[in-house]
């Protein structure tokens, strides 16, 4: 036991606690009952009023949540005090006693308290909301609430995802869904034959043929290199994000088909594959197969 839990225990005496009158301890149990009613009913007024104005503040509902439950829990300890104050038990050395205790369990729990304090960090920082689309932690999702230790996300697949509050503030964090706007780029490869300026036609006509893509910023194709089959090119185009997924799908088959149509090759990677045959002392030997087989049964039969 350390000193100052050693100590508290000292400085209260139970014996000399129930020596008092039970009248009076009666009264004061009434008046501590008292106590913790009023205390959680101006509690609960006093949460609703933060909450409320968190809402003309338009504040999140991440952050109005962890509001409303931090001021409830401040609030109801110092209710809790007063209560046990008032029925005689003496709140010094109570306190002490919890103080040493919090330091032992805080040291035991240094992993949950990390989690605590990045909860803490997502929540004052708000780098995302709820509904948005976010990479972290080497993980795709929608998130759905952020928590006190952790964070739940939903993936595209309808999984759950509950990752530690530490392991995102400590990785990067991608909000896909934090601007209103986003940029498609769609890569497309085409033979050294055709004409560059001819294709960038085809895939601006392409992205200006789509309602979803956005006039201002203005569409773009860029040469990015030379590949060894293809002329490497890329169309960027802007979109909304609430569209983004359908219609960079929508551009990508477009392109395809505009392309093909336009009679613009889109080539694969080729190998050309030459074989050579070597007779049994490794001399190479040059001919056709066939020629090769003829003459080596012939050889063999003389």
């Amino acid at each position: 036991m350390t000193k100052p839990v050693a100590e508290a225990a000292a400085a209260f005496d139970p014996r000399a606690w129930l020596s008092a009158g039970l009248i009076d301890k009666a009264v004061d149990l009434g008046a501590a009952l008292l106590i913790m009613l009023v205390g959680w009913w101006l509690a609960r007024r006093l949460v609703n009023l933060v909450d409320r104005a968190l809402q003309r503040m338009q504040a999140e509902d991440i952050l109005r949540g962890f509001v409303r439950n931090a001021v409830f829990a401040a609030l109801m300890v110092v209710v809790v005090i007063a209560a046990l104050q008032k029925f005689g038990v003496p709140t010094t050395s109570l306190l002490a006693m919890l103080g040493a205790a919090g330091l032992a369990i805080g040291l035991a729990l240094k992993d949950s308290l990390s989690n605590i304090a990045s909860g803490l960090m997502l929540i004052v920082q708000r780098p995302f909301k709820a509904g948005d689309s976010v990479q972290v932690a080497g993980v795709e999702g929608v998130v759905e609430q952020v928590r006190i230790f952790t964070t739940r996300m939903r993936t595209y697949q309808n999984e759950l995802i509950v990752l530690p509050n530490s392991e995102i503030t400590t990785k990067p964090i991608i909000n896909l869904t934090y601007k209103p706007v986003r940029r498609a780029d769609i890569s497309v490869g085409i033979g050294y034959g055709e004409r560059v300026d001819r294709a960038r036609e085809v895939l601006l006509a392409v992205a200006k043929a789509n309602p979803a893509v956005l006039r201002k910023p203005a569409s773009e194709v860029l040469v990015t290199g030379l590949g060894e089959s293809s002329v490497n090119l890329v169309l960027r185009a802007w979109i909304k994000t609430d569209v983004f997924v359908d219609t960079r799908s929508d551009l990508t088959e477009a392109v395809h088909r505009e392309l093909t149509d336009a009679g613009i090759s889109i080539p694969f990677p080729q190998r050309d594959v030459h074989v050579y045959q070597h007779a049994v002392d490794g001399e190479r030997v040059d001919g056709r197969v066939d020629d090769i087989v003829a003459k080596a049964a012939a050889t063999a039969s003389d």
